[in-house]
Parts: structure tokens; C-alpha cells; sequence
């Protein structure tokens, strides 16, 4: 058998295995546990030439590089509208709902909303450019809203607050960082203060953070600027911090941290781009910093995330700002298997047994199959409408795959006919 069809083969398994250990079970960024995993069927396995069919298309999302969020009766997308961040609400047939402003827009040289709501409950959250953590209901009126960075004097990123909220057991979470507080977990339902985690001095990044837990307790992990972070959720104590940059072979410089997390089994998965090594780390539910189980200066993803399929890490690398490869990295040892071209690096998904690969620089996007030999991209087509860098993450949901360029928001039908 090869390694292609072990992929296939014991993919959804895992995936089912797995569901476990992510106690958010909330709809919003990458899907559940944010693993980039779909649990989806019937999907193609091959595309026509022209790509799948469009099943409705729109440009009334405002700018943004956020993805959505989709649920059984409404598709949720943030966008940038003039100097303000709005949410807007589709039906899924794409006919616009309403449209609510909620937050001044970032003033960073990268503007556009990249929030992707979080739905849990009947509330929507979300964060503003300018730091505003918010509750909409999905009627489109405010619940409650509070400013987490003014109100913990923390310091926006060099490049604009970047982070899609945290929801589990009736808390939202944010992660300013700074000086005050390097976590912060409001009451869903009134935006009250539960909790706040003591700073470790160090300003935030553009990562959206991950829950894991092992049966008895769950646990945030974030990067700052230079450690990795895990944090009681029941009571925010910082219960261990890891020296990030120190793992590199050559520390130092300005380095930006943008990609959750992956987590299986005990085991974390760190990577970022600009030079930066990744690690996997065995998790010490002890209350101890995680210990090194190998590092891979190779697997260095910008801004496009990565999905574990089997024991097969898929990703993009950082080259430069303007160029990556696609990269595929052995789970257990940490030993790159292949790196290979495709037009540049970007975003990764998977579903149904198969990869979704986004391209951001010229909007190609390709069906991949699996495997331990190399790049095998079975279909592709190329989103043309809208503007900027695609930065966004492609979603699938019920049989349909969103994808987002700018002010465009997209649905095409990749169900099995």
C-alpha cells in the first residue's frame, strides 16, 4: 500500500479520534479544534477544467483578508468599510442579510479586516483593527463590546491586531499582551471580566490561539513576541512558558509569529516563517514548559497555516516576503520529505481526504492529493476577482468551499455528482 493511500485511509479516522482533545465546539477560524480539517464526504476528487461550479458570488463583504464563518442558516465575514470594521451576514444562498459596524479599523500599512468570527450559542465574536473584542447576535445588534487593548494598555502589533477569538465553557478570550495582562477572558454573555493572566512583558502576535486539553484540564497556547505560552482556562494562571526564539540556531532579528498551532496526542506543533524553526513539543500536563522533540528549519509557513493528515505535516515555506514553496514534513520524526514549487506559497486546508491549497500572490487554487512523494495537485483554477494579497484561508462546509479575495467572497460546489 502506499503511503498516498495510508494517508487516505486512516485521515478521517484521526480526525474522529482526535475531536476529543478541542473542547471549542464553536464555528469560526479553520474549523474545529482550528486544525484546517474538515469533516466533510462526498467531495470531488477531481475538478473540471474550469473549476467547480460557482454557486453565488459577492462583493458587498467590505476588504479583508479574515475567512468566514459558516453555519446552517448563515455564512459570517468581516470586511473593512471606509476607516470602520463591519460584519456582515449572508444568507447561504448569498443573499446579504444585514451588515453591522463594529470597531474602528486597523491603521497599520495592512489595514483589512483579518478577524474571523467566531459563532457559538447565538453570539458572534469578533475583534476590531483597533482592538475591540465584540458580541453581535446574529440579528446584527451589538450585545456588548469592550476594547481589551486600550483598556490593558497593550500595544497593537507592528502590522495591526490580528486575532479571532477564543470561545469555551462561557468565556471569550483575547490576548493583548504588554505590560498588564497577556490574556484576558470576558463572560460571554455580558463582556464582564473572569480573568486575567499576569504579562510576561512581551507584546502580542498574529496568532490565533488554540485550546487543547487532556481530560481533566484545558489549556491555552499563544506566542508572544519571544515564548510560547500555556494558560489555565478555568482560572488564566500561566502555568508554563517556552522560550520560542531561543530554539533557533541563530537567535535574533525580527521575527513575525501569524499560524495556529497543531495539536494530537500530547504533542504540539509550532511553525511560523521569517527564519523561524519549528518545533514539536511534548506537552508536560505537569505544569513544566513542553520539552523538544525535534525541530525543522525547513517547515517555515508565512501566513498560510498547516494541516496534519496521518503522520504527513502539509505547509507552505517562507522564502522571502514575495516567495515560498510547498513543503511536506514526516510527523514523528521531523524529517522534511519534499519540498516543491507551485506558482507560491499560501494557505492549506483539507477535506474528505484530499488537500485545498490557496496561492496568494496570483489566486491559484489546486485539489491535492496526499502524499509522501511529492506535490501531486490533481485540479486547479484561479480566482480573478478582487484586490490584494490572498491571504485568506479557504472554509468548506457542507459540500461548498468559500473562498474570499478582497472585497469578493466566493461559494463553489465541490460535492461528489
Amino acid at each position: 500500500m502506499s503511503a498516498s493511500t495510508k494517508v487516505l485511509l486512516i485521515t478521517m479516522i484521526l480526525y474522529l479520534q482526535n475531536q476529543s482533545a478541542f473542547p471549542q465546539m464553536s464555528a469560526g477560524w479553520r474549523g474545529t479544534g482550528r486544525t484546517g480539517v474538515y469533516n466533510e464526504t462526498s467531495l470531488m476528487k477531481a475538478w473540471p477544467a474550469n473549476g467547480p461550479a460557482l454557486i453565488w458570488e459577492s462583493n458587498e463583504a467590505g476588504a479583508g483578508f479574515s475567512s468566514a464563518t459558516v453555519t446552517s442558516d448563515a455564512v459570517y465575514i468581516t470586511g473593512r468599510k471606509g476607516d470602520v470594521d463591519v460584519l456582515t451576514a449572508f444568507t447561504p444562498e448569498g443573499k446579504k442579510k444585514w451588515e453591522t459596524s463594529y470597531g474602528k479599523a486597523s491603521d497599520s500599512n495592512y489595514p483589512d479586516s483579518r478577524s474571523t468570527p467566531t459563532v457559538q450559542g447565538g453570539r458572534i465574536f469578533v475583534v476590531s483593527g483597533a482592538g475591540d473584542m465584540v458580541c453581535i447576535g446574529t440579528d446584527g445588534k451589538i450585545k456588548w463590546s469592550v476594547n481589551y487593548f486600550e483598556k490593558y494598555k497593550a500595544q497593537a502589533p507592528r502590522f495591526g491586531i490580528s486575532e479571532s477569538p477564543v470561545v469555551v465553557d462561557n468565556k471569550v478570550i483575547g490576548t493583548p499582551g504588554g505590560n498588564i495582562a497577556s490574556a484576558v477572558a470576558f463572560n460571554v454573555e455580558n463582556g464582564n471580566v473572569v480573568w486575567t493572566t499576569p504579562p510576561v512583558n512581551e507584546g502580542p502576535q498574529y496568532v490565533n490561539p488554540l485550546v487543547i486539553e487532556n481530560g481533566r484540564q484545558k489549556v491555552l497556547v499563544t506566542v508572544t513576541t519571544g515564548h510560547i505560552l500555556g494558560i489555565n482556562i478555568s482560572d488564566g494562571k500561566l502555568l508554563w512558558k517556552l522560550n520560542y526564539e531561543s530554539l533557533n540556531e541563530n537567535p535574533g532579528g525580527r521575527r513575525n509569529h501569524a499560524n495556529t498551532p497543531i495539536y494530537r496526542d500530547g504533542f504540539l506543533l509550532v511553525a511560523n516563517g521569517y527564519s523561524q524553526v519549528a518545533v514539536k513539543l511534548k506537552v508536560n500536563w505537569d505544569g513544566t514548559p513542553p520539552s523538544v522533540v525535534w525541530k525543522n528549519s525547513d517547515l517555515t509557513p508565512h501566513v498560510g497555516g498547516a494541516v496534519l493528515l496521518g503522520n504527513l505535516v502539509f505547509s507552505s515555506t517562507h522564502d522571502t516576503n514575495s516567495m515560498g514553496r510547498w513543503i511536506c514534513v514526516d510527523w514523528n520524526t521531523g524529517k522534511t520529505l519534499w519540498i516543491n514549487s507551485w506558482y507560491n506559497k499560501g494557505s492549506v486546508i483539507s477535506a474528505d481526504g484530499m488537500l485545498y491549497i490557496y496561492e496568494e500572490k496570483t489566486g491559484n487554487v489546486g485539489l491535492v492529493k496526499p502524499s509522501a512523494e511529492k506535490l501531486e495537485v490533481v485540479s486547479k483554477f484561479q480566482i480573478t476577482k478582487g484586490e490584494g494579497p490572498y491571504w485568506s484561508h479557504p472554509v468548506i462546509n457542507n459540500g461548498v468551499l468559500y473562498l474570499r479575495h478582497g472585497e469578493a467572497l466566493m461559494a463553489y460546489d465541490i460535492r461528489e455528482k
